[in-house]
């Protein structure tokens, strides 16, 4: 879980640009503005298995299944609303 919650935080960090890293090196934001939830959903590419694993594949399906309540203004407030969510869905169970 709390590799979960510090994917979303830097997802968060990467999409607001919080730090220096360019976002279409990880990420392609979603162009279609009917899905419900949040406005920065992500378009998620088809990967192999191997590359499943990396941060920029693993964190897109929890980011874009954010809750509506969830509250993106600032980056302590985004935080405290993942820490509120139930992720427990997203966990691999080996």
């Amino acid at each position: 879980m709390r590799r979960l919650h510090a994917d979303l935080i830097w997802c968060y960090k990467i999409i607001f640009r919080l730090v220096d890293v360019d976002i279409n090196d990880f990420f392609v934001l979603s162009n279609v503005s009917t899905t419900r939830g949040h406005q920065y959903k992500l378009y998620k590419k088809h990967s192999t298995c191997v590359r499943a694993l990396f941060f920029c594949e693993r964190v897109i399906n929890a980011w874009n299944k954010l809750p509506d309540n969830t509250n993106l203004n600032t980056l302590a407030t985004f935080k405290h609303s993942v820490n509120k969510t139930d992720f427990t869905g997203f966990l691999k169970r080996f």
